[in-house]
C-alpha cells in the first residue's frame, strides 16, 4: 500500500470515561487475564467471549466470517478459557465480521484482548489491519493496524484509512511499538463529534495515535466517518510475499459499546 508520512498535527485526547485501568497483559503461555465476564453483564452493542461456542471452526448466528487464505478457529487457551485463533497465509485475511451494526449517534467504543505471534519484517512498509469499520461513506476506517517501518527496523501501531478523500494512510507512531507474543488489552473510541479515534493499551491512553477531522496522516482534506454499519476484527496483510509467510493471532473478549468497557 502507498505510505504517506503521518501528519504532525494531533488531536487532543478525549476525556476518559472513569474506569479501572488494570493491566490485561499476561505471558503468552498463560493466556488472557480475564476480569468479570463482560458478556454476562450485558449492556453492550455487541459482545463475544467465545465461551458458549464449540471448539473447532468458528461460526455464530450473531456474526459472520470474511476470509481469503485464512481461517478462524475456536480453541481452548492454557487457562481453559476459549479464544479465537486467527491464521492467514501470505497476504491473506481472516475476520470476524459484525454486520447490521448501528451505534447510536454513529459513535462507539471497542475493546478486545489479543496476542499476535509475530509481526512482518518484510517487505518494507508492510501494512496490517486488525480492526476495520465501514458503512455508508467512502472512508474505510482502521482504528487498529500498523506498519513495518524499515527506517526504524520496527513494527508500529497506527490508526489508518483508505478508499476515501484522505487516501491511503497509516498514522503510525514510534511511541507505540507492535509487541509480539504477549497478551494485550486494546481499547478504542470512535467519536463522531470531530471524527476522532483514540486508543488505550492495557488501560493506558496513547494520545500520539489519536486522529481527527483535521489531524490525521492522509491528504490535506477532512477525515469524515462513514455511517458505520460493519466492524471487522481479525487480520489482513496487504503486501505479497511477506516475512514471515504466515500469521497467527489469538483474540478474546470482544466488546462494542456506547461507553468505555475497560480492561478489568
Amino acid at each position: 500500500m502507498r505510505r504517506l508520512l503521518p501528519a504532525a498535527c494531533l488531536a487532543l485526547l478525549l476525556p476518559l470515561t472513569a474506569t479501572s485501568a488494570a493491566s490485561a497483559s499476561a505471558s503468552a503461555s498463560n493466556g488472557p487475564d480475564h476480569g468479570p465476564g463482560t458478556c454476562a453483564k450485558g449492556g453492550t452493542l455487541f459482545c463475544e467471549d467465545f465461551q458458549s461456542l464449540p471448539v473447532g471452526g468458528a461460526a455464530s448466528l450473531r456474526w459472520g466470517v470474511d476470509t481469503r487464505h485464512g481461517t478462524l478457529t475456536v480453541e481452548r487457551g492454557a487457562r481453559g478459557q476459549k479464544v479465537l485463533h486467527i491464521h492467514t497465509e501470505g497476504n491473506g485475511r481472516a475476520f470476524l465480521r459484525v454486520d447490521d451494526f448501528a451505534p447510536p449517534g454513529n459513535g462507539f467504543y471497542g475493546r478486545l484482548r489479543l496476542r499476535v505471534k509475530a509481526f512482518p519484517t518484510a517487505p518494507d512498509w508492510a501494512h496490517y489491519t486488525l480492526v476495520e469499520a465501514t458503512g455508508a461513506g467512502p472512508e474505510i476506517v482502521r482504528p487498529l493496524g500498523g506498519q513495518y517501518v524499515p527506517t526504524l527496523g520496527k513494527d508500529l501501531w497506527g490508526v489508518g484509512a483508505d478508499g476515501g478523500p484522505t487516501g491511503d494512510w497509516t498514522n503510525w507512531r514510534e511511541s507505540a511499538p507492535s509487541r509480539a507474543d504477549v497478551w494485550q488489552c486494546v481499547e478504542w473510541r470512535m467519536d463522531p463529534a470531530d471524527n476522532t479515534i483514540s486508543l488505550w493499551f492495557d488501560g493506558v491512553p496513547k494520545p500520539d495515535l489519536t486522529v481527527s477531522t483535521r489531524g490525521h496522516g492522509g491528504n490535506d482534506v477532512d477525515f469524515v466517518f462513514p455511517r458505520f454499519d460493519t466492524v471487522k476484527i481479525g487480520w489482513q496483510l496487504y503486501q505479497p510475499n511477506p516475512s514471515p509467510a504466515a500469521y497467527d493471532l489469538w483474540v478474546d473478549d470482544i466488546a462494542l459499546s456506547t461507553g468505555r468497557v475497560g480492561c478489568s
